[in-house]
């Protein structure tokens, strides 16, 4: 039986924007948490060096997509150093739950969970820390995903705490709409000069995210959205967006409210684990 491996759903707690660097990338103060709630990939090694995706996302080319481009870097990085001692591909299909353009890391997870599983089918040896190294080449969130804990990050998010928050029940909801990064960073309005501060001092300040004012300012579905949330419980958006979600004691009480919600609100139930999916399914 080809094995499965889960690629989680991600919340940022809280997100500060405390910076922007000469090359553009903007510094952060950010909460990761993960989610049990997940994509799902399927990974069958092949006798040679193909990579095929063969389930392809509409509007995303073969050789673009991440998940493809993740296992070709780790290809290519293996060949270099001499990891493999045959040729190694794969057949990777992929089950899609975890909507694009979230804000829930969609496709940083797929990237981390091919980077992970292709690791140990491939028998590569890289260490946790390489893997997170390499996977920083597709995007800043990548490494949170490898690394497989709940942290406090900061740098432009490589830079990563052990952290503990409490694992609250979320109701997370879609506004039905793709807010590409590149919208929420390169508004003018951004908060860029947000103070940083110590974790124990964010732990107990109340949680924001910088990126918030300006999604509910471009895209009123995102401002309905939260307003219609905040009646029932805290809620905030999560990285630069799409996705918001309102934190509750417990499912029942998250359940709830998601059955009251109006025609246009997609959303789960999802508890916050400190954990990751990934990593709780490699140590078993």
């Amino acid at each position: 039986m080809i094995p499965q491996w889960a690629s989680p759903a991600k919340l940022n707690l809280f997100l500060y924007i405390t910076g922007q660097r000469g090359d553009g990338y903007h510094l952060l103060q950010t909460l990761f948490q993960f989610l049990d709630y997940s994509d799902t990939l399927t990974l069958e090694p092949r006798q040679d060096n193909g990579i095929h995706l063969v389930t392809p996302l509409e509007g995303v080319p073969h050789d673009y997509n991440l998940v493809v481009r993740a296992a070709h870097l780790l290809q290519t990085y293996c060949e270099r150093h001499r990891l493999l001692t045959a040729p190694c591909g794969a057949n990777i299909r992929l089950n899609k739950r975890l909507p694009m353009g979230g804000g829930l890391g969609a496709g940083s997870s797929n990237a981390a969970t091919v980077l992970v599983a292709l690791n140990k089918l491939w028998h590569c040896g890289l260490s946790k820390k390489q893997l997170a190294k390499l996977g920083l080449n597709l995007g800043a969130d990548v490494p949170i995903f490898v690394h497989g804990y709940a942290a406090f990050a900061e740098g432009i998010g490589e830079q990563l705490q052990p952290a503990h928050p409490p694992e609250k029940w979320y109701l997370v909801a879609h506004p039905g709409i793709n807010i590409p990064t590149q919208v929420i960073f390169g508004d003018v309005e951004l908060k860029r000069d947000t103070p940083a501060r110590s974790l124990n001092q964010l732990l107990v300040s109340a949680y924001r995210n910088d990126c918030e004012p300006i999604a509910r300012k471009r895209f009123p579905e995102v401002e309905q959205l939260i307003s219609w949330l905040l009646q029932y419980a805290p809620s905030r958006l999560t990285g630069t967006g799409a996705c918001v979600f309102a934190e509750f004691d417990t499912e029942n009480t998250a359940r709830e409210v998601l059955k009251k919600a109006p025609v246009w609100l997609r959303g789960f139930v999802a508890r916050g684990v400190n954990i990751s999916p990934l990593h709780r399914a490699c140590t078993d």
